[in-house]
């Protein structure tokens, strides 16, 4: 399937490993010019070398998304350097953690506050190009009780509701936004990968608790945010898509 990002200009923050490593790599062979970041130079630059000489073209620089200067000037110049602004997927987080009230903190300026000051920064850029789509990576720990009470769970499902809310406001300018809740994914440097050492049974049980009996790859979710996030989606707005293999038990009217 065609799924039409040729030519289409996207901003993926945050995004030299993980889910948005792959986002981006998808993009990429499907012909998109995409603007990537992190914190460190020197891992902005290994990611620019690896992902060169694909259809798309990559930009970037390093950024902290903490920085509200520093965040909204890489927008600027990343749209600069490609020509506008088509697609926005914003999936920075902090992880989880119950140990202090800073986890709050950093998950609120880090998931909530980077997140919304990036779509306030693209959305004009989508206005000015006559549409574009919002994709908002969550987790499926923010839509039934999953651990211990903690930031994560319940500010990741805070921007569910601004994702919709968001969708609402913006619909008449043909700017989609849509939100992707993974379950479980595991992948070596990964979340999972450092509970397989560290929480062995915590890890173990959660593996048996799974229908599948095995957790998701990087690869599974970002082809949904792909796909969320092209024109072949066109008619896909204010939802969120459950990317778990079946793991979480609620029904999904």
């Amino acid at each position: 399937m065609d799924l039409g990002l040729t030519g289409k200009r996207a901003l993926v923050p945050g995004s030299t490993k993980g889910i948005l490593r792959h986002v981006v790599e998808q993009l990429v062979d499907e012909g998109c010019d995409v603007a990537i970041c992190s914190r460190s130079p020197e891992t902005v630059a290994r990611a620019l070398r690896e992902l060169s000489g694909g259809r798309g073209n990559v930009f970037g620089r390093a950024c902290d998304v903490l920085d509200k200067d520093d965040y909204e000037s890489w927008i600027g110049e990343m749209a600069e350097a490609m020509g506008g602004v088509d697609i926005f997927i914003a999936g920075v987080s902090a992880g989880g953690g119950d140990d202090s009230e800073k986890n709050w903190w950093k998950n609120f300026e880090v998931d909530v506050l980077s997140t919304v000051r990036g779509c306030e920064a693209v959305v004009p850029q989508m206005q000015q190009a006559g549409g574009g789509a919002i994709t908002l990576v969550g987790t499926t720990a923010s839509l039934e009780t999953f651990g211990t009470p903690q930031a994560y769970n319940a500010l990741k499902g805070s921007l569910l509701v601004y994702g919709k809310q968001l969708s609402q406001s913006v619909g008449r300018d043909k700017i989609r936004v849509n939100s992707v809740s993974p379950g479980p994914i595991y992948f070596e440097g990964g979340v999972w990968a450092m509970l397989k050492d560290t929480m062995a049974r915590w890890f173990e049980k959660t593996l048996r608790e799974h229908p599948q009996g095995r957790m998701g790859t990087p690869e599974e979710v970002a082809s949904c945010i792909v796909f969320l996030s092209s024109p072949v989606a066109s008619w896909v707005s204010g939802t969120n898509m459950v990317v778990d293999g079946g793991f979480t038990k609620r029904v999904q009217f």
